[in-house]
Order: C-alpha cells, then sequence, then structure tokens
C-alpha cells in the first residue's frame, strides 16, 4: 500500500508489468472471442459509416459554393440520412452485444471466485478476510468486466479510427494533414504515461475499499458483543477514520484523473487551431474548397477525438490492471488440501479409526500442535478427548475430515489413508461438528436437512430428539418451518448446539466427531443428548471433545491430550485411580464430600491454574 509521509501520501511510479496483469483475462477474451469479433467488426461498420458522411457533405458544400457546378444537396442529404439510421442500428447492437459479454465475464469470474474460495482452507482465510473478498468479488469483477468488454473494443476502434481519419485527410489535402498530424504522437504519449501512473492510486483506493468493506462486516457480525460492552461511540469513530481514508484514496484517484481530463483536450487543441489557420489560407488561395475544408474540419475531428480520449480508454485498463492483481491473488492461492483418491475403495465404512504417529504442526508455531499421536479406535466404540485448552483436541478431529493439510499414512479409516478418499465422501462418511455452532438464516427444516433437503420429517424428529431438541421445537409457533435468522440468532447458545448437534446426527455417518457440543447446555440437557446419543449410535464410532467428567465418563475409553501427547488414556475409573489430571479435573467439577477435600487443595494451588480453566469453562 502507498506509504504517507508528513505532506500526504508518496506517489508510487507504475511501470508496464502493473498493466500486464491484464494477460490473465485472456481466458475470458478466448471464451468470447467470436462474440468480441461481431462487436469489434460492427464497430468497424460504424466507423466506415461515419467516414462517408464528410465527403457527402463536402459535395453538397462544393455544389453550393462552386456556381460552375450544378447544385447537388438532395441525394447527399439522402446518403446521409440512411447512413445515419443504418449507423444507429449497428451501434445499438453492437453495444448491446458488448454490455452482454461484460455481464457475462462478471458472472464467469465471480463463480469462479465462489468456486475457489469453497474449498480453501485456514490458510487461505487466514491471508484474505471476508470483507476484503467480498470487496474483490464485488468492486474489482466490476472494474474487470469493462475492460473485457469495451476496453478492448474501444482501443481496437481507437486505432481503425485514427487511420480512417488520417487516411481521408491526405486523400484531401496531404500538406495539411502533415501538420495536423504532428502534435498527435506526443499527446498520446503523454496520455499514456499519465494513464500508467494512475495504477497505484486505482489499487490503493480498491485495498481501502476492502478495508471499509471488512471493517462493517465485522462489525455487524459482532453488534451484539459492541452493544453489550457499550462501544458504539467507539466502532462509529473508528469507522470514521477508515471510511475517511477511503475518501482520501477515492479523491486522490478522481483528481488525477480529472488532471488527465484536463490536460488532453488542451494538448489537443493544437490540431484544430492549425486547421483554421493553415487550412483557411489553402481555401483562400484555392488550393482546397470550402467543402474539403468542411470534410477535412470532420476528420480533424474524427482523429482527434479519439486521441483527446486515450487517456481515459487506458485509465478503464489501468483500474482494470488493479482489480485484476487483486482478484488473481485469491485465485492463484494454491489449495491446501487436494484430492488424491485411490480407484477402489470400500463400498461399506465400518468406522475403525488409527492414528499413527501424528504430527502437525500450524504454520507459524513454537513446537507441534499434534506430535506422535497414536490411537486405535475400533468400530462402534465411543472415545471421550479431555485436555487443556490449546492442547491439540480440534487439531486431532479436523486431521480425520482434512480441514487440515494431514500428513499422508497418519490417519486411517477402515485401513485407508484419509488422503486416498475424495474429501467430499471423507466427509460424508465421518461427519464433523465443529465447536462454533452455526446456522444459516432460513428455517430450522432446511438447517437440518441442509446436505439433503428430501431427508422425511421422520428422520428429524429422531435427530432432534436424540440432539435434545425436540421439545424447543414443539415450544416454537411454526415448528420446524421457524426461521432462526442471521447466524442463527433467534435462539439461545444451547439451542443452536443442539440444533448443530441434530443436523449432525441426521446424516448417520459411520464416524462422528463431536469438538466440544455441549458446552452451552446444562446437566440435565446433556445426559438427555448422552443417552440419545447411546441410542442412535451404539454401532457406529463416536468421538467427542469435552471439558467435563460428566460427559466423558459415559465413554468407552477416555483419553487426555496434554501438549500434543496422548498424556493419559483409559476408562472412567481407571483414570480416577490413576490421580493425574483427570483425576484432578473430576475433582474440581465434583460436589462430593470424599472429594472436598481434594477439590480446595487444588483450587488453592496457584500453580495448576489449567485445571482450575478448564472448571470454569464448564462452570461458564
Amino acid at each position: 500500500m502507498t506509504s504517507f509521509t508528513a505532506t500526504g501520501p508518496r506517489r508510487e511510479r507504475s511501470s508496464f508489468k502493473d498493466i500486464a496483469h491484464l494477460k490473465n483475462l485472456g481466458v475470458y477474451f478466448r471464451r468470447y472471442a467470436l462474440v468480441l469479433s461481431i462487436s469489434i467488426i460492427g464497430m468497424l461498420v460504424a466507423n466506415i459509416m461515419s467516414a462517408i458522411v464528410p465527403l457527402l457533405m463536402k459535395t453538397g458544400i462544393d455544389s453550393l459554393a462552386d456556381p460552375e457546378i450544378e447544385p447537388d444537396i438532395i441525394m447527399p442529404a439522402i446518403a446521409i440520412a440512411v447512413i445515419v439510421i443504418v449507423r444507429f442500428f449497428v451501434f445499438v447492437v453492437t453495444r448491446r452485444i458488448m454490455r452482454r459479454v461484460s455481464i457475462a465475464v462478471a458472472y464467469d469470474l465471480r463463480k469462479r471466485m465462489f468456486n475457489h474460495i469453497q474449498y480453501q482452507g485456514a490458510a487461505f482465510f487466514t491471508r484474505f478476510s471476508t470483507g476484503d473478498l467480498m470487496s474483490r468479488t464485488i468492486n474489482d469483477i466490476s472494474m474487470i468486466r469493462m475492460v473485457v468488454s469495451f476496453g478492448w473494443v474501444n482501443i481496437i476502434s481507437f486505432f481503425f479510427t485514427v487511420g480512417t481519419g488520417i487516411y481521408f485527410m491526405a486523400t484531401l489535402s496531404p500538406s495539411l494533414t502533415a501538420w495536423v498530424v504532428l502534435p498527435l504522437p506526443f499527446v498520446a504519449v503523454i496520455g499514456f504515461m499519465m494513464a500508467r501512473a494512475m495504477f497505484p492510486y486505482y489499487r490503493d483506493q480498491q485495498e481501502a475499499m476492502a478495508a471499509v468493506t471488512e471493517f462493517t462486516q465485522e462489525n455487524l457480525n459482532g453488534i451484539r458483543t459492541i452493544q453489550a460492552m457499550a462501544q458504539e461511540e467507539q466502532e462509529i469513530k473508528r469507522f470514521s477514520a477508515i471510511s475517511t481514508h477511503y475518501a482520501q484514496m477515492v479523491y486522490r484517484a478522481t483528481r488525477f484523473n480529472a488532471w488527465l481530463g484536463l490536460v488532453m483536450p488542451v494538448l489537443t487543441s493544437a490540431s484544430p487551431v492549425i486547421i483554421i489557420f493553415y487550412g483557411g489560407q489553402l481555401v483562400l488561395s484555392g488550393e482546397i474548397t470550402i467543402g474539403t475544408f468542411t470534410a477535412f474540419f470532420s476528420y480533424m475531428m474524427m482523429v482527434v477525438w479519439p486521441v483527446r480520449m486515450i487517456g481515459m480508454s487506458l485509465s478503464m485498463f489501468t483500474a482494470a490492471a488493479a482489480g485484476t492483481q487483486r482478484i488473481f491473488e485469491v485465485l492463484d492461492f494454491e489449495q491446501e488440501i487436494k484430492d488424491s483418491p485411490i480407484a477402489d475403495l470400500p463400498t461399506r465404512t465400518a468406522g475403525h479409526l488409527a492414528f499413527r504417529n501424528l504430527t502437525f504442526s500450524h504454520p507459524g508455531a513454537a513446537r507441534p500442535t499434534i506430535d506422535g499421536v497414536s490411537v486405535d479406535i475400533k468400530a462402534g466404540e465411543t472415545i471421550a478427548i479431555l485436555g487443556r485448552i490449546g492442547a491439540g483436541k480440534s487439531t486431532l478431529l479436523r486431521a480425520v475430515v482434512r480441514l487440515i493439510d494431514t500428513p499422508r499414512d497418519t490417519v486411517f479409516i477402515d485401513g485407508i489413508d484419509v488422503c486416498d478418499y475424495p474429501v467430499q465422501e471423507l466427509r460424508r462418511i465421518a461427519t464433523m461438528i465443529p465447536q462454533d455452532p452455526f446456522l444459516f438464516s432460513t428455517t430450522l427444516r432446511e438447517n437440518l436437512t441442509y446436505d439433503d433437503p428430501g431427508r422425511d420429517d421422520a428422520e428429524l424428529w429422531d435427530a432432534a430428539d436424540a440432539a435434545g431438541l425436540a421439545s424447543t421445537v414443539h415450544e416454537m409457533t411454526h415448528g420446524l418451518d421457524t426461521i432462526v435468522g442471521e447466524r442463527g440468532q433467534t435462539l439461545s447458545g444451547g439451542q443452536k448446539q443442539r440444533a448443530t448437534l441434530a443436523r449432525g446426527l441426521v446424516r448417520n455417518a459411520p464416524i462422528l466427531l463431536l469438538d466440544d457440543c455441549f458446552s452451552a447446555v446444562d446437566t440435565e440437557t446433556e445426559d438427555r443428548i448422552l443417552s440419545g446419543l447411546a441410542r442412535l449410535r451404539n454401532d457406529k464410532t463416536t468421538v467427542l471433545i469435552s471439558h467435563r467428567v460428566s460427559t466423558a465418563r459415559h465413554a468407552d475409553r477416555i483419553l487426555v491430550i496434554d501438549n500434543g501427547h496422548i498424556a493419559e488414556s483409559g476408562t472412567h475409573d481407571e483414570l480416577i485411580e490413576l490421580g493425574g489430571y483427570y483425576a484432578d479435573l473430576a475433582a474440581v467439577q465434583s460436589d462430593q464430600d470424599e472429594d472436598r477435600a481434594r477439590k480446595s487443595r487444588l483450587l488453592s494451588n496457584l500453580d495448576d491454574s489449567d485445571v482450575i480453566e478448564q472448571a470454569v469453562e464448564v462452570t461458564s
């Protein structure tokens, strides 16, 4: 981004490589080559018709000005009228075609952007925020579509119009043409250099717009937190600062563009002056007729006008180049999770899940998040995972469904490496319910049937009952057809968690991964949910993360993760007897008399803050 000094923004130097970003749009020129060719031909035909009109005017004017020539104004007038009408229809059809192409290009680019984003991972969304992606998808593509349809056609039309005008001027008066054309190359070069210099201005303007969009999107998503902490005025001040910066970037680009619009007419004014003085002398000396002078002036305007507008046309390319750079920063981002499926996959999944020396480090982390974890989970087994915050519990589950780039030969389902499954198939047989409950702003029914809208109500009610949601739905006026609002804002935290759980349960996947899905429900509801899980999934594999001993004790086995390692493993009774982390956590969360002395000792031990943190989280 442009750096700032005490006197304002420092102007960056742009180069031809900035405009070269447009080469990435070549695929769209090839895709719509036929339609664009028709548009170009239509524009050229319209320009040829425009070039004939001055000759007809010359014929009519000379017939009136020269007594020796019989007046001839009817045929030129009729011919001009016919040309104007035909040119009008050609121009309308051509422009309509170009507009349709511009809409198609914007449509294709937005689809390509959206499709590309759908398959990206954590590193992508760490680099690009939601607001920034929205700005690129809307504003930058709008700049690109103009140059794809109108920009190249205008450039081709520019060369053809200038060439046609100079040709006809040369046939009328070679000497006058030489004087008129002499300053035009200089004017065109100045216009090109000024337009090229606009690249950093347009780029900074688009980045400032992205900052405004990003801030607004984040602010609206967090509006409840803002209001709860009475920070409305502070957010208004922050928005004012960001929007002011955007306004400054727009003003800077507009001011430079305005200078371009002022300089070009001044530079091109030399040609009309030459025609009036030198061409007038030629008329007075009898070297050219008044009709020739009039036609020549018309051809001069035909040449000068596109030269005068070359800066504006090039500024369109400059803006599109800036937009193209930002768009292809996203499109060129390599997909983290790549499919490399094998041909032969089992028709039925038993649900045997195995981790073999799994080690994984997040980018920039000081140590591995998971370090050498090996666990064998039998089909139909229920496993509970506990551990301190940041111990690597969620990463372990994400490795199963490849929400991270799972190392090869480390995670297996029924003996097959998860990297050999198609990602879509992998996430069908292993359903993960994330810790953060998310609901779409539609009906509860559509949320529960998100992956398969054709599901029967009986399946939905069965899953809702198992998730402890059925009684809540019955209390709603519209039942399953209740609109839950954006991100499920009409529901409480516990209701959203249960709705998310029901959405996962209804899939009846061979493997179910629950990432702390009971944190917002009370113990009574938790017991009801655990009973529902036991009923629905008595023969299927379930792995759940929890901070509650009351949840974990129902599992077949309990794993305690500490600093990426498995520190403890066993049943509830075995781990209590072990007297380690799990036993301490159980004592902190227990109200039994025999645990109170141990609980008091643990709570008074400030060094054991992690256990206390777990207890506080469960309590909250």
